[in-house]
């Protein structure tokens, strides 16, 4: 098994690519499925897109959209099927909602309402709505009062702020932030309602990790090795722990290369034992459901 130190690298690594994810995530719903790179965010072939979707079967530097499609490749808009064939109305969303605002008492019985109107009068879902006048207390007893089955909210263990973030990555996330509140703040945007909360909780996310960066750049929040440092931050406290011993330590980081192996062989175990778990959940709700139409019948 490899060392500690082998496993902050991949995973500060991986943190980084997510931050592009999240991103892309974002992109895709907000345009319909329009297909993206995630890593600079142009418009992509549907080849390439497929791929992304994929990202234990290929390297990064296979999928790198310069080495795939290539910089001067004119590319159309293409979009998922999925979207198009799948999704009644598209992928666009129809209402955002903040789980963040959610959880809070002030925000949380809009939030909610949100939630209820967006599925108000649709077939197969509407009739089974309760009345408008029980969906604040709905809220409150699921969050407030914590009741029914258990959600993230109840989740024990570790902590959000048992760790932090360096300058480093939480730059690289303020970029992302600002490259999309200039997207959807733009005068393309600017008459869908949807864009315009998107934008809102964007800024406030973004201000909070510019809070946090403050706090870390001015020494107020103190980095651990097990935080997520990012490459350049790690390698430059490695630098100034091992002083004249670099060429010592890049010859042991060369020899140790191959645990990026281990790292994505275990990554496609858990990323296997993830899908059976969510056929199971699928298999056993669809079950659920049978019983409920069945017990309708009888009555």
């Amino acid at each position: 098994r490899p060392p500690l130190s082998s496993f902050l690298k991949w995973r500060d690594d991986r943190v980084l690519d997510e931050v592009h994810w999240y991103g892309w995530f974002i992109d895709y719903w907000m345009e319909g499925g329009l297909m993206r790179d995630i890593f600079t965010h142009e418009l992509t072939t549907p080849e390439h897109w497929y791929k992304l979707l994929q990202p234990l079967q290929n390297s990064r530097d296979d999928l790198m959209f310069e080495n795939f499609v290539g910089l001067d490749t004119d590319v159309q808009h293409n979009f998922d099927p999925n979207c198009l064939e799948k999704v009644s109305g598209g992928c666009e969303p129809v209402s955002i909602i903040s789980a963040e605002h959610l959880l809070m008492n002030v925000t949380g019985p809009l939030e909610t309402q949100k939630i209820a109107k967006s599925i108000q009068g649709k077939p197969g879902i509407g009739d089974f709505l309760i009345g408008e006048e029980a969906w604040e207390c709905i809220w409150e007893e699921l969050i407030v009062k914590k009741k029914g089955v258990k959600t993230f909210i109840d989740r024990e263990g570790i902590e959000e702020r048992d760790y932090n973030f360096s300058a480093e990555m939480l730059s690289e996330m303020i970029i992302e932030l600002g490259r999309l509140i200039d997207k959807y703040s733009s005068e393309k945007w600017e008459g869908k309602e949807t864009a315009q909360y998107l934008v809102a909780l964007l800024s406030e996310h973004k201000s909070l990790i510019q809070d946090e960066m403050d706090a870390v750049i001015s020494g107020e929040t103190e980095l651990k090795e097990g935080d997520f440092l990012g490459p350049a931050t790690r390698k430059k406290r490695k630098l100034d722990q091992l002083g004249k011993m670099e060429g010592i330590e890049e010859l042991r980081e060369l020899k140790n290369s191959h645990h990026h192996k281990y790292f994505k062989e275990l990554e496609i175990v858990l990323f296997e034992k993830r899908r059976h778990r969510r056929r199971e959940e699928a298999v056993e709700e669809n079950t659920q459901r049978s019983l409920r139409k069945y017990e309708r019948i009888k009555q």
